[in-house]
């Protein structure tokens, strides 16, 4: 059973208020959740907004900060929020338990060769050399029933060790992960960026297997929106795809000033940043925010088999290509 923290009570009481009154006709306001790290499009059009020549003008955005995906999800399905940041998983989840209908808009961040890609290290010194080493160890994971457990679940599996019998599962988040695995907490830490560069920086760790291994392209982020309130706006929907779109061109042409943008944000240093932000070392940024579909409907099965998602789905029940980026 899911329990409601009181900042989303607040928020879905402010949201059912907003409801009741009546808007603005000329200028539609787009509820839209987000959340750090990797939304650099939305932090431009969060912290620039004048860049954009439509927004404030032709609609408006009322930013809501969220600790994961999945809270949004609920906040989507009460009816809080318009759009959000979405993970496969959580979209998944979403559809498949409580009949979300949604719309799959633009893709923030995923993996594909050469960038990025989540992974799992060990101390230098460690016995542990490949996935067969890991029965009876204990491996550090950022939330249970993340995106990133199932893929690390699936590569155990895989490799013939049972994701639930064979580990202890610790979750550790991203930020304690380095921490937990250098004070002996777990045997195998998960590292994402910042937090991986600053390890490796460091020293003394080794890498053991990352997400790639599984399959070479993933996808993190996407911005999803409410079936019933993009079949209602679609109009507004476009505006936000199209400056979405134009918000990641931006970040991508103007590295130093995303810096900027991303540390005024997160309140993250920009030497923190500066070593791999949009570098080969970052997630895959597609400047057109254009969508995998094909890999979310590979997510979606790999999920489904491992009993993450109850059901299967097709991710084209998620596709309304007159608002997906790029829109023309």
């Amino acid at each position: 059973m899911m329990t409601f923290s009181g900042s989303f009570k607040r928020l879905l009481c402010a949201g059912l208020l907003a409801a009741s009154l009546p808007a603005a006709a000329d200028v539609p306001t787009i509820r839209v959740g987000w959340t750090i790290p990797a939304e650099e499009a939305k932090y431009w059009m969060m912290r620039r907004p004048d860049a954009f020549p439509d927004l404030g003008k032709k609609y408006k955005i009322e930013w809501v900060q969220f600790q994961g995906t999945a809270p949004m999800v609920q906040a989507m399905l009460s009816g809080a929020l318009d759009c959000s940041s979405q993970a496969p998983l959580s979209l998944g989840q979403g559809a498949a338990a409580s009949d979300l209908k949604a719309y799959i808009l633009a893709q923030h961040v995923g993996e594909r060769p050469g960038s990025f890609s989540v992974y799992w290290a060990v101390p230098e010194d460690s016995r542990i050399k490949s996935i067969a080493d890991l029965k009876g160890k204990t491996v550090g994971v950022n939330v249970y029933g993340s995106g990133v457990h199932g893929g690390m679940a699936m590569l155990l599996k895989k490799n013939g060790i049972d994701p639930e019998k064979d580990i202890k599962l610790v979750e550790t988040g991203f930020p304690g992960s380095e921490a937990a695995l250098r004070g002996g907490r777990v045997d195998v830490g998960v590292f994402v960026q910042p937090f991986a560069s600053r390890a490796e920086t460091k020293g003394g760790v080794r890498k053991l297997f990352a997400l790639s291994d599984l399959m070479p392209n993933t996808v993190h982020v996407m911005e999803v929106c409410k079936k019933e309130w993009v079949d209602a706006n679609v109009e507004t929907a476009k505006l936000y795809t199209r400056d979405m779109t134009a918000a990641m061109k931006m970040a991508l042409d103007n590295r130093d000033e995303t810096i900027k943008v991303v540390s005024e944000v997160t309140r993250a240093p920009a030497a923190a940043l500066e070593p791999y932000l949009l570098k080969a070392n970052d997630f895959a940024h597609d400047p057109t925010m254009k969508p995998d579909f094909a890999a979310v409907q590979t997510m979606f099965d790999m999920y489904t088999e491992l009993g993450m998602i109850k059901k299967p789905l097709k991710v084209d029940q998620f596709r309304r290509d007159d608002v997906v980026a790029p829109v023309k």
